[in-house]
């Protein structure tokens, strides 16, 4: 285990640097091993901590209530079992509740299941606002802001944003179309394949906002956002 691991609390851990929790939906396994060479640390979240030892990673910690973790009995002789027996969450939010850290990673908590996919969604509207949280699918991430951001954007380049609560923006810059004075909200008004004009850009939400929202660009932005919001 990595030395950077902290018991915080009974059943509370806190990561120093990238934390990934691993899901059974399905995902990149060059994605995983590419965060773990990169110093991240693997957390299992019940039956991901299965799809994470097929990709030939043995995450630190496996959370969950265990109801899909194959031979669970046997992966105590791997790794740490924090077993959470209430059924009000899901896996992926005990994971979340259960740690801290810089910058948050989920791969394969999306994707394979509507449902699944749904819940994950209002589970970062839920931890959004306070922690860092980038969902990787299959082609894009979506990262979870509440607040301000600023990045740099090729000319042409798809950037969306997808408000989990109703947001208003104050301004924005470098995107084609501008967020100025608009409210984004789930069901009335989204962001959806907006264009970077090249350069720095900008987002802003209003004063007093603390609505979350979701930047989604292109996977390959990954390892850099991982980087910037990890330091």
């Amino acid at each position: 285990m990595q030395s950077d691991l902290k018991l915080a609390a009974e059943n509370h851990l806190r990561f120093e640097g990238p934390l990934v929790i691993v899901g059974g939906a399905g995902f990149s396994r060059a994605d995983l091993l590419t965060l773990q060479d990169a110093g991240a640390a693997i957390v299992g979240a019940d039956g991901g901590a299965d799809a994470a030892r097929d990709a030939q990673v043995i995450p630190e910690v496996v959370i969950g209530d265990m109801d899909s973790l194959i031979h669970a009995d046997e992966w105590q002789e791997r790794t740490r079992l924090v077993r959470i027996a209430e059924q009000e969450t899901t896996d992926f939010e005990k994971c979340l509740y259960s740690t801290e850290a810089p910058v948050t990673v989920a791969l394969g908590v999306t994707g394979r299941r509507f449902d699944h996919t749904l819940a994950a969604l209002d589970v970062v509207a839920r931890y959004g606002d306070n922690r860092r949280i980038i969902l990787v699918g299959e082609e894009d991430i979506a990262i979870s802001f509440s607040g301000p951001f600023g990045f740099y954007a090729e000319t042409g380049e798809r950037v969306s944003v997808h408000p989990l609560n109703p947001v208003r923006f104050a301004h924005s810059e470098g995107l084609y179309y501008p967020l100025n004075d608009l409210t984004l909200a789930p069901g009335v008004k989204t962001g959806t394949s907006n264009t970077a004009l090249g350069g720095d850009v900008s987002i802003v939400p209003a004063e007093g906002e603390t609505g979350v929202w979701l930047l989604i660009v292109g996977k390959r932005h990954l390892m850099r956002f991982v980087t910037e919001l990890g330091d």
